[in-house]
């Protein structure tokens, strides 16, 4: 039961990271597209790399807690 909460600790803060990354992505560095298809396109790229860093980050967490034990 312990594993399970720590893997949802740590999945919870990476999907934070993941919205936060997403967000200033969107916000600050990907412009608001002219049509659909870059629409598709900045949501792909934005989608890839949060998705990337909130498993990064999550991953890290539940390592970091797997080693205090």
């Amino acid at each position: 039961m312990s594993d399970m909460t720590e893997m949802l600790k740590a999945g919870i803060m990476g999907a934070i990271m993941g919205f936060i990354m997403s967000f200033l992505m969107n916000y600050f560095l990907i412009p608001f597209p002219a049509d659909i298809f870059g629409n598709g396109i900045n949501n792909g790229i934005s989608g890839f790399l949060s998705g990337f860093m909130g498993g990064f980050v999550g991953l890290f967490v539940y390592f970091k807690m797997t080693n205090k034990k």
